[in-house]
C-alpha cells in the first residue's frame, strides 16, 4: 500500500484538489486545506510582481478570508521535497501544530506526511 491510498478520503480528496490546481493553471505548486466544517479551500503559486505566496499560504489565507475557525488537515502538490517553514506556520496558526500536511508529488503520491507543529 502506498502513501497516497492510505489516506482517508477527505484527505484523499484534498491531494487531489491540490493536483488538479497545479496542473489547471500551470503553476509550481497547488494546494487545498480543510476547514473544521469540512469546506475546502483551493489555490495556486501567486507570483506577481507586488505579491509571492506559495500556493499553501494562498490556501490558508482564502480559508480565514472565508471565516474559517481552524483547519482539519491541508495537501500541497509540488516539486519540493520539503515543505517550508512558512507554509507550516500558516497551518499552525489556523489549524494548531497537529494539524496533519501532505507533501504530494506531480503524480498525486504522497511523499511526506507531517504536521504543521
Amino acid at each position: 500500500m502506498t502513501e497516497s491510498t492510505a489516506l482517508d478520503p477527505e484527505d484523499r480528496k484534498i491531494v487531489t484538489l491540490a493536483r488538479s490546481a497545479r496542473a489547471r493553471n500551470g503553476v509550481p505548486e497547488g494546494a487545498a486545506v480543510r476547514d473544521e466544517t469540512g469546506r475546502t479551500y483551493v489555490a495556486g503559486t501567486v507570483a506577481l510582481d507586488s505579491l509571492q505566496l506559495s500556493a499553501l499560504r494562498t490556501a490558508v489565507a482564502m480559508a480565514v478570508a472565508s471565516g474559517a475557525e481552524s483547519l482539519e488537515a491541508a495537501a500541497v502538490v509540488s516539486g519540493a521535497e520539503a515543505l517550508s517553514s512558512e507554509d507550516l506556520a500558516a497551518v499552525r496558526d489556523l489549524g494548531g501544530a497537529g494539524t496533519p500536511v501532505f507533501l504530494a508529488g506531480a503524480d498525486g503520491e504522497v511523499r511526506v506526511r507531517g504536521e504543521a507543529g
